[in-house]
């Protein structure tokens, strides 16, 4: 489909097949600040997209906005014009006590606590990352001297039920909840995993998710740099494949 994407404002060939998701479009240029060139190709709404590349491989960085009906958005549109690998490198909270903030968690599969994916899939259908992207991003991992670990996500639709569930109308059902996620070993709350896996494995594309637990500005360094890394080997793969 080659005309221009209603929302996110871009046609065939503006992005690499290759994207990273941040929320938040004021990241947009801190990520593409690590690429080996970049330009601003469109902005709207809360989508920003810059496209570059590095090591020769095209890339871009689009911002999705928060929550899940934004980001679905975001990856109908981006499958529409040939993208087929996306990365979501977020912001998250944290469950588990032996974690601590700009710790990296990649991400294996998200709890569906929210509302879009439900619109695709039933909710018998598991909210699961690409195993070569996991793969991968385990590999880069390893290359790198970051604290990192892997599991699950708690994607919701309700920040606000999540930092103050006590003033909530349900708070005795969000705390038993989120209870019961800590118990089950989840490791990150956001906002967005379970709508871009949901989405992604109806259109067939490959996704992933590195969360930097609490937003830490050093972390946000470091997820970034993973997130690099993950698209040099998956690259190198890809082109084998050939």
């Amino acid at each position: 489909m080659s005309e221009r994407q209603h929302h996110i404002n871009c046609k065939e060939g503006d992005v690499g097949r290759y994207v990273f998701l941040p929320g938040d479009p004021g990241r947009v240029p801190l990520i593409s600040s690590f690429f080996d060139e970049a330009w601003e190709v469109t902005r709207k709404r809360e989508y920003l997209v810059h496209t570059g590349y590095i090591d020769g491989i095209k890339v871009s960085a689009v911002s999705t906005g928060i929550g899940g009906p934004s980001t679905a958005i975001a990856v109908e549109e981006l499958a529409n014009i040939g993208a087929d690998t996306l990365i979501r490198l977020g912001t998250a909270g944290i469950f588990q006590p032996h974690t601590k903030a700009g710790d990296l968690v990649i991400v294996t599969g998200a709890i569906r606590h929210e509302g879009t994916s439900t619109h695709y899939l039933p909710m018998d259908f598991p909210a699961v990352a690409n195993l070569e992207i996991v793969n991968a991003m385990v590999e880069a991992a390893k290359k790198l001297p970051f604290p990192y670990h892997i599991g699950i996500a708690h994607s919701k639709d309700s920040f606000y039920g999540e930092v103050e569930p006590q003033r909530m109308p349900l708070a005795e059902d969000l705390q038993r909840r989120w209870q019961a996620w800590t118990q089950g070993n989840a490791l990150a709350s956001e906002m967005e995993c379970a709508t871009l896996f949901i989405v992604s494995s109806y259109r067939k594309l490959r996704a992933g998710a590195i969360m930097n637990l609490q937003g830490s500005a050093d972390g946000m360094e470091r997820m970034i740099k993973l997130g690099i890394e993950t698209v040099k080997i998956l690259a190198a793969q890809d082109r084998g494949r050939k």
